[in-house]
């Protein structure tokens, strides 16, 4: 949740054979996908589903540098934070067969967090890095993008333990920006993020609501900052 690589941008279906880009044309899901290597695909098919894909992030250190490395620059370095892992994760979606959609998750006084999302059998799931235990995989369970928000409201806070979470956006296909190269490049992707500064977002409380919020209790707090990475550990 809390992303310090962010904090210059100020706040923060279905699979198709083929996708069409504003004044590119159309590239070839194999043309795209062999932007990886031989051994770099065979990394992120070994992966083999979304719980795969979150199981691979959970093994990677969080880390709290101020970059936006893309996919492959987090497959050779072996860290990322939440930016970073939820790029990852929808190239890695990808490759296994969905959408590469990304998700922003919007906050008041805190950071956005974002992650990459997927459908299954009708409902949402979502796989994510975070500095917080509970702001990461989601199992497809959930039948509309509000029920999936509001499965992380009540553990979005921040360390000030005000709960933060106000507005979702809609997903992005990450392949608007493949002639940019987003799975494979060497340079920093912020395009990306600040892509998702520009779209609208959905409020999910009223005003009254967020003017009625309580803190969250020291118990919750612990919990979900089990593992936390802070400036001062480092």
């Amino acid at each position: 949740m809390v992303l310090s690589a962010w904090k210059h941008i100020s706040r923060f279906n279905g699979v198709t054979r083929t996708v069409k880009h504003r004044n590119y044309g159309v590239i070839s899901k194999a043309d795209r996908l062999c932007e990886f290597t031989p051994i770099e695909l065979r990394q992120l098919r070994a992966l083999k589903t979304p719980a795969g894909v979150q199981r691979f992030l959970d093994s990677l250190p969080y880390h709290l540098a101020d970059t936006a490395w893309s996919p492959r620059q987090v497959l050779r370095e072996r860290t990322a934070h939440c930016l970073e892992g939820a790029i990852f994760g929808a190239a890695a979606l990808r490759v296994l067969g969905f959408p590469p959609l990304l998700w922003d998750l919007e906050a008041v006084n805190d950071t956005d967090h974002v992650l990459a999302i997927f459908k299954m059998r009708g409902c949402w799931g979502a796989v994510a890095k975070s500095n917080f235990t509970g702001c990461r995989y989601r199992e497809p369970v959930y039948r509309t993008l509000r029920e999936l928000a509001m499965s992380y409201f009540n553990i979005y806070f921040n360390l000030r333990s005000e709960r933060t979470l106000r507005r979702y956006s809609q997903p992005v296909d990450l392949s608007r920006f493949d002639r940019r190269r987003w799975m494979t490049s060497e340079r920093s992707v912020w395009f990306i993020a600040e892509y998702l500064c520009t779209i609208p977002h959905t409020p999910l409380l009223t005003a009254v609501q967020s003017r009625k919020l309580t803190r969250i209790d020291k118990r919750t707090r612990a919990a979900e900052m089990v593992g936390h990475v802070s400036k001062k550990a480092k």
